[in-house]
């Protein structure tokens, strides 16, 4: 019984400290990187652009989907 309740506290400890350090520190520096990789490998392409979804707190580069077809993520940047 200690032995799960051990193992449990080192998996949700290990979670927390792999999102801690994969995301952003603020809605800036995810903006930033955003914005950053959307002209290092799209130029000046219309059809990519970055949104900032306020309710899961990340910035979004997505790819807008032909004739009124859903965007498509490219990539998440959580802060």
């Amino acid at each position: 019984m200690k032995a799960g309740f051990v193992t449990i506290i080192v998996l949700a400890a290990g979670v927390m400290l792999f999102l801690f350090f994969t995301s952003y520190r603020s809605a800036f520096e995810a903006d930033q990187a955003c914005h950053f990789i959307k002209w290092e490998s799209y130029k000046e392409s219309l059809e990519f652009g970055c949104d900032h979804d306020l309710e899961t707190n990340q910035w979004i580069l997505y790819q807008e989907g032909s004739n009124h077809q859903p965007a498509k993520v490219v990539k998440r940047f959580r802060y």
